[in-house]
C-alpha cells in the first residue's frame, strides 16, 4: 500500500500552529507569526484559492509591522525615556494584519464545514 504525503497540506497545518503559537507572546512570537503567515500564503497559491489575495495582504501587512517593530527597537524603542509613542503606529499593520489572516482562516473553516454538512 502506497501513502501520498500531502506536504501542501503540513504546510498549512504548521502555517496554522505558527500563528497561533506565536500569538501567546506576540512580541516574542513575531517570528513564528510571519513564518505562519507565509506558510498559509505560500500554501493557497499553490492550491489557487479564492482568498489568495487576502492572506497575502495579511501576509505583507504582517511583514511591514513586524519589520518595523524591529526597527524601533534597534533605535532604543518607545516610552518615556525613548522615542515617543506616536513612533509605533507603523507596528498597526502587524495586529491588522494577523487579526486578517485568522479571519479568512475561520471563513474558509466555515466554508469547509458548509460543504461537508451539505454533502
Amino acid at each position: 500500500m502506497k501513502m501520498n504525503f500531502d506536504w501542501k497540506g503540513m504546510l498549512y497545518v504548521l502555517g496554522i500552529l505558527n500563528i497561533f503559537l506565536g500569538a501567546l507572546d506576540p512580541l516574542e512570537g513575531s517570528i513564528l507569526i510571519v513564518a505562519g503567515s507565509i506558510l498559509i500564503t505560500v500554501y493557497k497559491y499553490l492550491r489557487g484559492d479564492r482568498h489568495k489575495k487576502g492572506f497575502l495582504a495579511g501576509c505583507v501587512m504582517i511583514l511591514v509591522g513586524v519589520g518595523y517593530m524591529f526597527y524601533l527597537s534597534n533605535l532604543g524603542g518607545i516610552g518615556p525615556n525613548d522615542k515617543s509613542w506616536w513612533w509605533a503606529i507603523p507596528i498597526a499593520p502587524y495586529p491588522i494584519g494577523w487579526l486578517l489572516t485568522v479571519v479568512l482562516l475561520f471563513i474558509h473553516a466555515a466554508l469547509k464545514w458548509r460543504l461537508r454538512k451539505k454533502n
